[in-house]
């Protein structure tokens, strides 16, 4: 395994294990090395009263694993159920793509990799509850 790389802009801060870390003035990139690492940006964080929509619900779970406010074990299956619930609506092909990636991450305790496909619906999501107000 060769890690996950994280890009830093200045002073951008990083969850790591329970600890934040900032980065200094300049960009910088590090490599975690270190396989499961919880890991979480803090720029990405959802933070909870933020967690208002179905897609949000499912990554905050990940989130709480990344933080350490949950345990993986714990997790995994409401993670599951909540990837199986969204997987009933969101049946177009790239959404599929994703809720397979984060399925498997799920399975394989890659909690970064599950966030960040859940992540990656959050734009769609947007668009299908934005539609559906007009």
């Amino acid at each position: 395994m060769s890690g996950l790389v994280l890009k830093l802009g200045p002073h951008e801060r990083v969850l790591i294990n329970g600890a934040v870390i900032e980065n200094g003035d300049k960009r910088s990139r590090l490599a975690i090395m270190t396989p499961h690492a919880n890991i979480l940006r803090l720029r990405d964080a959802i933070h909870p009263e933020e967690v208002n929509t179905p897609v949000r619900r499912v990554c905050y779970i990940s989130q709480l694993v990344l933080s350490g406010d949950a345990e993986p074990a714990d997790a995994r299956m409401q993670l599951l159920r909540g990837i199986e619930q969204l997987s009933q609506v969101l049946t177009d092909h790239d959404s599929r793509a994703l809720l397979t990636q984060a399925t498997a991450a799920v399975l394989e305790d890659q909690h970064y990799q599950a966030l960040k496909a859940l992540r990656g619906l959050l734009p769609r999501e947007g668009r299908l509850l934005a539609a559906r107000r007009s």
